[in-house]
């Protein structure tokens, strides 16, 4: 199936609950995309596709939804998976980034050790807003020596112009569709 084909049936099997998690705020739910085995294969077959070539050697995920992707994406390219959790979810030394989001604050945290230097990472994620959690992640690696290589998504917002953000840091963006 072509490229068109797949991001198109990916769009549609997507849902936005509005109002979710607070007043205001048009949640962009991916649930509905992984009922569909296809259309789930095939949002990973898309990352795997682009990144298989990269030499990329780290695949982070951002918690909760980057754990859905990232994984088969990290197994698909030969890479390690590092989680990047909410704080106090990973036993041991962690480090750790704060960041702002379009609703509140939030922190990341990752293993120490987790990353090497000259690691070549991609963060992945359901969706970038405002930029600022896979800003945090990307501090997360770099902090840690790892050269963030790419950002991916399922979805992007770009009227929250997290795109804009990400290209102040220097480091590109792929989302598979925009909502």
């Amino acid at each position: 199936m072509a490229s068109a084909d797949r991001i198109s049936a990916i769009k549609s099997s997507l849902r936005v609950i509005p109002n979710f998690p607070k007043p205001g705020i048009m949640f962009q739910d991916i649930t509905t995309l992984l009922l569909d085995p296809k259309v789930f294969k095939d949002t990973v077959d898309l990352f795997v596709e682009r990144y298989k070539n990269e030499n990329i050697s780290v695949v982070a995920g951002i918690e909760a939804r980057g754990f859905l992707f990232g994984p088969s994406i990290a197994l698909a390219i030969g890479a390690k998976f590092v989680p990047l959790r909410k704080p106090k979810k990973l036993p041991g030394e962690v480090i750790s980034e704060k960041y702002i989001l379009e609703y509140g604050s939030d922190c990341l945290e990752m293993h120490l050790g987790a990353v090497k230097s000259g690691d070549r990472a991609l963060i992945v994620d359901d969706l970038i807003a405002t930029g600022g959690t896979v800003c945090a992640a990307m501090n997360l690696l770099e902090r840690a020596g790892a050269e963030v290589v790419e950002c991916a998504c399922v979805i992007e917002v770009p009227k929250l112009k997290g795109r804009e953000r990400l290209k102040s840091c220097g480091v590109p963006l792929y989302a598979l569709v925009e909502s």
